[in-house]
């Protein structure tokens, strides 16, 4: 069959001006810039506090070795194993993908399991000793911004956190955790160095909490 032609357009040289800030939603190059900029800096200072985060978490971790309940360990294993699974099955991959089997995953992941319920419970009973709570206000908080993540939804997801107690506990827990990390980092000796955009990004050899 023939196909003709009419008219072959080559892509345009892209300007970067006033005019393609508007037709972003900015009001103006300078505001673009500025919010790619914000933008930047906030993933950089997110990043930044998660690897601060895990050093604190391993350091605590090497401090603290007892058993932990294996009801507890089951629960979180589920749930974690439960997550895996579905990242494998949205990705069309499997553990041989990932260059594992999936009986070795699961001692992965049962260690894995075990190092978080053992955080846990030193991260509340440091919480508990230091009289650390999380408002009524800060959960609400944390709801709402739950809540705004689904445009036209919010009112549903609102009614579900407020007649769900075990979705509304989901919410605090993490809130919690981080207070007592904010404590035990405003006791810590931070050193703060240099590292280039490739070393902050770095994947971990291991998932952890």
């Amino acid at each position: 069959f023939e196909v003709t032609a009419t008219l072959v357009e080559a892509p345009g040289e892209l300007v970067l001006d006033d005019e393609f800030a508007k037709s972003l939603g900015q009001e103006s190059l300078d505001k673009l810039k500025e919010q790619v900029r914000a933008r930047i800096t906030q993933e950089h200072a997110g990043a930044s506090r998660q690897k601060v985060k895990r050093a604190l978490l391993d350091a605590l971790d090497a401090l603290h070795k007892f058993d932990v309940p294996p009801t507890l360990v089951s629960q979180e294993f589920d749930g974690v194993w439960q997550q895996v699974q579905q990242d494998l099955t949205a990705q069309n991959r499997t553990f041989e993908d990932e260059g594992t089997t999936e009986d070795a995953a699961r001692v992965d992941y049962t260690r894995i399991a075990e190092r978080r319920v053992r955080l846990g419970l030193v991260l509340a009973e440091i919480g508990e000793r230091n009289n650390i709570q999380v408002s009524d206000d800060e959960v609400t908080r944390a709801v709402v911004e739950r809540a705004r993540q689904f445009p036209g939804q919010e009112q549903q997801v609102w009614d579900y956190y407020r007649r769900n107690p075990q979705a509304m506990a989901s919410v605090r827990a993490p809130l919690y955790e981080e207070k007592v990390v904010d404590f035990l980092l405003e006791l810590a000796n931070v050193t703060e160095k240099p590292v280039s955009r490739e070393e902050l990004y770095k994947e971990e050899d291991e998932k952890a909490a």
